[in-house]
């Protein structure tokens, strides 16, 4: 895996493109903006017990099983076009810790594109040891909300590489695999981090995660709006249209969007999701 650690520093995702220094401020590109930013679409690839699994509103206990091979679910997303991955060590979000690492590893040498990944990631040597082996971005959530000042370090220390994860119920901050909902507001924790560094806010609707509902794409552009950090909106994606609602929405400063079960049960055709991606 050393080969692959010049992927540590990469400026990733389109809102690094075509800029030396990351872009400038939205309000200050106007119209120009399109010209550098397109959608991204993340299949995701969420892990539990070495399996490909879809959860339904982030609980464990209803679990759908898609697969036990998760380096060859990453190979099919690498040919059927993906450049990114969306990766989540879900019992390691649980248990704080990674728990899933050898599945990741087998994604990492399978999937020639880029990897972002999730789950049980709470402290310095953890980041440090996933950007060493090839991950493109880390996602942090409980300790964005528990340690931001750890997550606005690392996130200095490895600029383009850190993703916040601002996943909501009822608008609501959820931390711990989304077993416990805290006080504070998406927007209140989001506005932590303006400034640091961080490459993305991660914005999850829990109440529709796995559950086919559709995105919620006014809350994704509201928070995006809300804040100078590009936003990935994940959570309830039905179907095409719903990449053609927050393709419409880049301008605002919609970065992605995540997809699992549509893709996994045959609603979402993952390349016509790019293609409508890439206009």
């Amino acid at each position: 895996m050393e080969g692959q650690r010049r992927n540590r520093r990469w400026r990733v995702g389109p809102s690094t493109i075509g800029y030396a220094n990351g872009p400038p401020p939205r309000d200050k590109l106007g119209e120009d903006l399109e010209e550098y930013m397109t959608l991204i679409v993340f299949p995701a690839i969420d892990l539990k017990a070495g399996q490909v699994v879809r959860l339904a509103e982030g609980d464990m206990n209803r679990a759908t099983i898609y697969g036990d091979n998760p380096a060859k679910q990453a190979s099919a997303f690498a040919a059927a076009g993906a450049e990114w991955l969306h990766v989540v060590d879900l019992d390691g979000a649980f248990a704080g810790k990674s728990v899933n690492g050898a599945a990741v590893a087998g994604i990492l040498e399978r999937f020639d594109g880029k990897v972002q990944l999730g789950g049980g990631i709470r402290n310095q040597e953890n980041v440090e040891r996933w950007l060493d082996l090839g991950v493109a971005r880390v996602v942090i959530g409980t300790a964005a909300l528990e340690n931001p000042e750890f997550v606005r370090a690392v996130a200095i220390d490895n600029p383009g590489s850190i993703v916040v994860a601002v996943d909501a119920r009822d608008g609501m901050v959820a931390t711990r695999g989304w077993a416990d909902v805290s006080s504070v507001s998406v927007v209140e924790l989001a506005k932590r981090f303006e400034h640091a560094g961080v490459a993305a806010l991660l914005f999850t609707d829990v109440g529709r995660d796995g559950l086919l509902k559709g995105c919620n794409v006014d809350a994704t552009v509201a928070l995006a709006r809300a804040v100078s950090i590009p936003v990935i909106a994940s959570g309830g994606v039905a179907g095409i249209a719903d990449i053609e609602a927050l393709a419409g929405h880049v301008g605002d400063g919609v970065e992605g969007v995540i997809t699992g079960r549509a893709l996994y049960d045959g609603r979402l055709d993952l390349h016509e999701a790019l293609t409508v991606a890439r206009r």
